[in-house]
């Protein structure tokens, strides 16, 4: 059974989880991981989304996002 889309309107909280497959590693090293954050850092900041917190795990990540006036693309 699939999935029903995700509501997204202006200020609605979102937790995200991102797992490599076959629960691989996502990041192959530190400079991989800083090169998420600098996009997560200017991808929030792109579309007034707040970053509540964030969790990256050798094999996957946790997003606490608070979509801002212009919703994500789901």
């Amino acid at each position: 059974m699939p999935r029903q889309g995700r509501l997204d309107i202006p200020g609605c909280l979102h937790h995200i989880i991102c797992r490599g497959i076959e629960r691989r590693d996502i990041f192959s090293d530190d400079v991989d991981r800083d090169a998420f954050v600098s996009r997560l850092i200017e991808l929030t900041t792109t579309y007034s989304t707040r970053c509540f917190a964030w969790a990256s795990i050798p094999n996957h990540i946790h997003l606490l996002l608070q979509t801002g006036n212009i919703p994500f693309l789901a």
